[in-house]
């Protein structure tokens, strides 16, 4: 028995594949003032659609709807079936707030409270 699929079947289901990863993803690349949608995202890496997103090299943000996830420096892999599969070579992951310089216990108090004298 064999499992040929004709071209045309093919093509056409890659098509609906394509167009599942599309509705259900929130993650999106942004490149200068350009953003792409994600198809998938992997630990070391993500995929997106061949035909409506150029060839990305280089530093890109990696969003999930507004909120930024990482900073990644990227390397093109590997192009199959309508998707183009990219590696991290860096991923930074965002913070919300700027890190800090000095070690801080966790049981530190938060703020000082001074006495008043009259």
């Amino acid at each position: 028995m064999t499992t040929y699929v004709p071209k045309s079947v093919q093509e056409a289901m890659d098509a609906a594949r394509l167009d599942g990863f599309r509705k259900k993803s929130r993650l999106r690349v942004q490149v200068k003032d350009q953003y792409y949608p994600v198809l998938r995202l992997w630990d070391d890496g993500f995929s997106v659609e061949t035909e409506t997103v150029p060839q990305l090299r280089g530093l890109v943000d990696l969003f999930d709807g507004a909120r930024q996830l990482s900073q990644c420096l990227i390397v093109a892999s590997e192009e199959e079936a309508g998707e183009v599969r990219y590696e991290f070579k860096r991923s930074t992951a965002a913070a919300d707030r700027a890190p800090l310089d000095f070690y801080q216990a966790p049981d530190a108090p938060v703020g000082l409270i001074e006495s008043q004298s009259d």
